[in-house]
């Protein structure tokens, strides 16, 4: 095995640092967004079997079930009362180990109810009770066998990477993108809900920075058993934009404007405005995919490096699009935590399949330094980070993380 020092690279690189540059564009998509429901059903289901392999057999065995598609369903709303026509439909997919040769004899493994049980347990969790699972909602999945020599790779004493892919991330967040980020967390909090009951689940937010300016426009489902008229729709509207403003004052000086539900069309009454039955848009029409979401920090960022990868649902032992973008994450956080003199930390991981997991081809760090910090120092600083990041230890560590729920991934 090559030694750490082989692969990691440490570069210095010009960029302007995000924060100073003209424009950025940053977005999250809250809790009821469709494709939000798509990874997070994903993740509960990978989690789900990790729970049985490590209860039944003492290791994770191979899946993969990040392909989860939202299909929306039908419904009509207007101020006061509405209803679900046609059910959500939710189609779980995938690659799952549901035989094992053990200890003699050959043992199945319980796939079906165990994915169903990980999607009602997710949907029931995290909406309210106007989501109905058992009349709004069919679930589905389509589940394949894992690939013979794809299996034997998760169970070697150190994980061998099953993908040959790309996991990367940055440090730090910029104002924009800690105030999307806080937004969106706010309105889907217990507070808000209990203060608001008027906001649902469905909750996109848009940052566009230009200059000093901040411009924040958010999709908010408004629930539709709560709103009396279009007068009362309004007042909850400036309601969300009054309590922004106020989780703006506390991140960033700049100017702050928010902008709630900016394609209502007030002349139409009800069927001009974004009402819903149950707390999301895919009751009526939208749709969603595992890996449209957000980031391993909790962003899109498209004016920033970005992985392709999913991270929801993989494998989270041995695929390396999930395990190295958490790794990059955090040490990319460290590196800017604790490395003098660093503006920005941008930590890119490649894999090669069958390689051990602790062994990348690449792991490549980009820092933007201070202009009087000597990049000799962050090279050596930043490269002992990332060599203790890389223990097996620390990244099995990671993969029991991910298996409690403990790592936020989207």
């Amino acid at each position: 095995m090559k030694s750490k020092e082989d692969f990691i690279e440490v570069e210095k690189v010009d960029w302007k640092p995000m924060k100073y540059r003209e424009f950025e564009i940053v977005e999250r998509k809250g809790r009821g967004h469709p494709d939000y429901i798509a990874d997070a059903i994903a993740e509960m289901a990978s989690r789900y079997l990790c729970q049985i392999y490590k209860e039944r057999f003492n290791r994770i065995l191979h899946h993969n079930v990040d392909k989860v598609l939202v299909v929306g369903g039908q419904s009509w709303r207007t101020f006061g009362r509405g209803e679900v026509l046609q059910p959500i439909y939710i189609m779980v997919a995938g690659r799952v180990t549901t035989e094992v040769e053990y200890k003699g004899s050959r043992e199945q493994i319980p796939v079906g109810p165990l994915i169903l049980r990980a999607a009602r347990d997710w949907l029931k969790n995290n909406f309210r009770e106007y989501l109905d699972v058992d009349r709004h909602v069919i679930i589905d999945y389509k589940i394949g066998c894992g690939a013979t020599d794809l299996t034997r790779l998760v169970e070697e004493e150190v994980p061998l990477a099953n993908d040959t892919s790309v996991g990367l991330s940055f440090a730090p967040l910029t104002e924009t993108e800690e105030l999307v980020l806080k937004i969106e967390n706010y309105l889907n909090s217990p507070t808000l809900k209990k203060e608001l009951p008027e906001v649902g689940e469905d909750v996109k937010v848009m940052g566009l920075r230009r200059g000093e300016k901040i411009d924040i426009t958010i999709a908010v489902a408004m629930m539709c058993q709560h709103i009396i008229n279009l007068d009362d729709y309004k007042a909850i509207k400036e309601e969300i934009e009054e309590r922004v403003l106020k989780i703006a004052s506390r991140i960033t000086e700049k100017e702050v404007k928010v902008h709630v539900n900016t394609a209502d069309d007030y002349s139409i009454g009800d069927k001009g405005v974004y009402l819903v039955v149950t707390g999301t848009s895919a009751e009526h029409g939208d749709d969603g995919a595992t890996g449209r979401g957000n980031r391993v920090h909790g962003l899109i960022t498209p004016l920033r490096p970005m992985s392709l990868e999913a991270t929801a649902g993989k494998n989270p032992t041995s695929h390396v699009g999930k395990v190295y973008n958490v790794l990059a994450d955090r040490i990319a956080n460290r590196i800017y935590k604790e490395v003098d003199g660093v503006e920005e930390a941008y930590v890119s991981m490649l894999s090669q399949i069958g390689k051990r997991i602790d062994n990348p081809q690449l792991l490549g760090i980009s820092v933007v330094p201070e202009i009087d910090r000597s990049f000799n120092d962050i090279r050596y600083e930043a490269s002992a980070i990332a060599m203790e990041e890389l223990s097996v230890d620390n990244i099995l560590k990671i993969s029991n993380d991910l298996i409690e729920g403990k790592v936020m991934l989207f």
